[in-house]
């Protein structure tokens, strides 16, 4: 088993699935409520883990029942929950999801403790940090943490990725790029981060590129129902998306990086990591909900088995 730190936010989601996204004003009766864990930190946590490696957890919650509740979840799946912190002064996160019968989705986050995960519990995982093999971040915790982590990770070796999600408000810092292995935004991060508006794939080539550019060794632009579109510096590769019938789309971003770090801290290509990458974001769309829509390895071959 490799070790993977994942470093983000935990929340939890409160969802409802109903016929149609609701325009300002509007109130859609019916639909079904559920309520689980999520946060991108945490689904990707949990998608690493589900792949069969060691994953720590790096994250700070509130001193309430959400809270309590992320830990057991955590400690079910197999994650290491030493660097879980608690903030006795702020809240868990919570998200509130709306999901339309397209599969579409519309959230709305209260970060809460996310807010307040410093560059002091950070030093607090040094250690785990440094052995690593790979480590995982997101953009739903403060971009000054993350900036740090970055560079710990990078000084003793360790690769980084970074799941620029949500899209960057102000730009990224050079500091912060430089120490990036990889970078995965999605098109509309992308665009954001590049400046370069992404419409079709040759706009998306020019938009990596100058990402790229700007300091990460690798970059990956997911394009949806278009695939992924890899980036190394020297050449590009298109890996095709997967056709199945969604229900929720919520997390698959985070399932896909969560596994992609998986495959990569087990040494094995970008490449290879994109297409399992895939199939467990395939997987994770024809199920509800964010966490327990991530699926196992086991399940994973199961579904390339039989395509």
């Amino acid at each position: 088993m490799k070790n993977i730190i994942v470093i983000g936010s935990s929340n939890t989601d409160m969802v409802v699935k109903t016929s149609h996204l609701p325009v300002g004003g509007e109130t859609v009766l019916g639909g079904d409520f559920f309520m689980n864990a999520g946060g991108k930190g945490a689904n990707q946590a949990v998608a690493a883990s589900r792949y069969g490696n060691r994953v720590v957890f790096v994250a700070k919650t509130g001193d309430d029942l959400f809270g309590h509740q992320v830990r057991e979840s955590m400690t079910q799946d197999g994650i290491v929950t030493d660097y879980v912190f608690v903030d006795k002064e702020h809240p868990s996160g919570v998200a509130l999801i709306t999901v339309n019968k397209e599969a579409e989705n519309c959230i709305v986050v209260a970060s809460g403790a996310n807010a307040h995960l410093t560059p002091a519990d950070i030093d607090t995982a040094a250690e785990e940090i440094r052995g690593a093999h790979v480590v995982l971040m997101q953009l739903e915790t403060p971009i000054s943490t993350v900036t740090y982590a970055a560079q710990m990770a990078a000084n003793a070796g360790v690769p980084v990725i970074l799941n620029p999600a949500p899209a960057p408000v102000e730009p990224l810092s050079d500091e912060l790029l430089h120490n990036l292995f990889l970078i995965t935004p999605n098109k509309s991060e992308a665009s954001r981060i590049s400046g370069i508006n992404i419409k079709d794939m040759e706009s998306a080539q020019r938009a990596a590129k100058a990402i790229y550019d700007m300091g990460p060794k690798n970059v990956i632009v997911t394009l949806g129902s278009d695939g992924s579109l890899v980036y190394d510096g020297a050449m590009f590769m298109r890996v095709e998306a997967l056709k199945v019938d969604a229900v929720d789309t919520t997390a698959a971003g985070d399932t896909y990086n969560g596994v992609l770090a998986s495959v990569l801290a087990e040494g094995r290509s970008l490449i290879d990591a994109v297409r399992e990458a895939n199939v467990a974001a395939a997987i994770s769309v024809t199920r509800m909900g964010a966490q327990p829509a991530a699926p196992t390895r086991e399940e994973i071959m199961q579904f390339k088995r039989k395509k």
